[in-house]
């Protein structure tokens, strides 16, 4: 990524002239401190790097930070509010949903907020389904529940429909909480309501359980992710140790990028084998993951292996290529495939072995936030108001240097944030595990 390369100037919808509401106290004067636009987080953080680019007299890019404005751009007694949740399950949904109720609601006095079906498809007519008002009695204790009391949906919509949808029902501010493709989808909604000429904001708030949302430093129910699947990981240990040659297989979320594998094993230390999408593997020969299996079982007798369900797809070359209802590629089974590839090859070796599969994907995806990422979802959805209320629009709540910040729509749509090969992330992995290279071409390290 090239800092100065990217835009980070956020949209408005127009000049922000109404004094905002939030914690005024009785004589009226303001009990918080209003974030203003000027104060700015780097998107570099590298000093060196920064200081090239300002001898070269550029100015580094900066995104600008999140928080309450002293003015706002919409009247909080007329203007109404939609919120949508798109895509796969992920835990924190309900906690977002509530906090943007309860933050509009109690910080900004809006009273007409809406909750949208079932994803995109809920703005659809010939769908029929039920628009949802949103109260703070409505979402008083959802927090405790997994997924979304809103539902959701895969698949692109008609842009179209959904703008005229926005516009019959006067909404001002549409939250779409969701992933890349959700980003994608929110981007092309931007420019159908700026070719209409309407004054409607867009905010979106990040959703992926993956992590690997592009220029977001961390994506909200990741951590209740890696802590349910170090229990995953706990219990394939506890099953490989307690049989001859027991092996602990345990297939976890990541379609394209492998941070709930790798922290996982960081956080649970009795992995011996991480497999991601970005750090290719071949099973087979001296150097390969099964030989490398053998050797760990002939040492230590057990052997624990997570794979990340994007890894190894390149074994499946030249089957048939599905696509689901969004567009994504379809992911062969690598866990099915790593059970049935092991069982072979110690068969065929006529060495006695244990085997354990454990896939906790959907319990771990529909499980109830954590309290970090409760704490967390209440960030984001609060800024995201305060973006939304100041007529700030096109952009997504993120969180870069420890800091909430507006990102446009356009530096992260479409763009994936990996695990680098090279980088502290996985050299800590490989210190974890002991793991080394598992290609037959390799190069030593120098």
């Amino acid at each position: 990524m090239n800092p100065e390369l990217t835009d980070t100037i956020i949209k408005t919808l127009g000049e922000a002239k109404i004094a905002s509401p939030v914690r005024k106290s009785e004589n009226g004067k303001p009990e918080c401190s209003f974030q203003p636009d000027e104060d700015r987080v780097l998107v570099e953080i590298n000093a060196e790097k920064i200081l090239e680019q300002i001898r070269l007299g550029i100015e580094p890019a900066s995104f600008e930070k999140a928080g309450p404005r002293s003015h706002i751009f919409f009247d909080p007694s007329k203007v109404r509010c939609a919120i949508v949740t798109c895509g796969g399950l992920c835990p924190g949904l309900n906690d977002i949903i509530r906090a943007i109720v309860l933050e509009l609601t109690y910080g900004y006095g809006v009273r007409g907020i809406y909750g949208i079906r079932y994803g995109l498809a809920g703005f659809i007519p010939e769908y029929r389904y039920d628009v949802v008002d949103l109260t703070p009695a409505e979402v008083e204790d959802i927090h405790g529940s997994g997924g979304t009391v809103l539902g959701s949906s895969r698949g692109p919509q008609d842009i179209g429909q959904i703008v005229d949808c926005l516009e019959r029902m006067n909404v001002g501010i549409l939250f779409t909480v969701g992933g890349d493709g959700t980003l994608m989808a929110s981007t092309k909604i931007c420019d159908e309501i700026a070719k209409r000429g309407l004054k409607i904001s867009v905010v979106g708030i990040p959703k992926t359980i993956d992590n690997d949302i592009f220029m977001v430093g961390r994506s909200f129910g990741f951590e209740t992710a890696v802590e349910m699947a170090t229990a995953a990981i706990r219990t394939a240990h506890t099953e490989a140790v307690g049989y001859p040659n027991g092996i602990g297989l345990v297939k976890l979320m990541g379609r394209h990028s492998g941070f709930i594998a790798a922290h996982a094993a960081l956080a649970q230390q009795d992995v011996n084998f991480v497999l991601v999408p970005e750090v290719d593997f071949d099973l087979k020969g001296e150097n390969g993951f099964l030989k490398t299996l053998e050797t760990r079982l002939l040492d230590r007798g057990h052997a624990v292996v997570v794979a990340a369900e994007g890894a190894g797809q390149k074994f499946f070359e030249g089957e048939n290529a599905e696509r689901d209802a969004s567009g994504n590629l379809k992911l062969h089974d690598i866990g099915m495939f790593l059970k049935s590839e092991i069982a072979r090859y110690f068969d065929s070796i006529n060495m006695e072995i244990n085997l354990k599969f454990i896939d906790p994907s959907y319990m771990i995806r529909s499980h109830p936030a954590n309290s970090n990422d409760n704490v967390f979802c209440s960030f984001l959805a609060r800024n995201a108001v305060h973006a939304g209320m100041a007529g700030k629009t096109r952009l997504l709540v993120g969180y870069w240097h420890d800091q909430f910040v507006h990102v446009p729509m356009d530096a992260s749509a479409g763009k994936r944030k990996r695990i680098d090969p090279n980088g502290r992330l996985w050299m800590s992995v490989q210190e974890a595990t002991g793991q080394r290279s598992m290609t037959n071409d390799h190069e030593p390290c120098k």
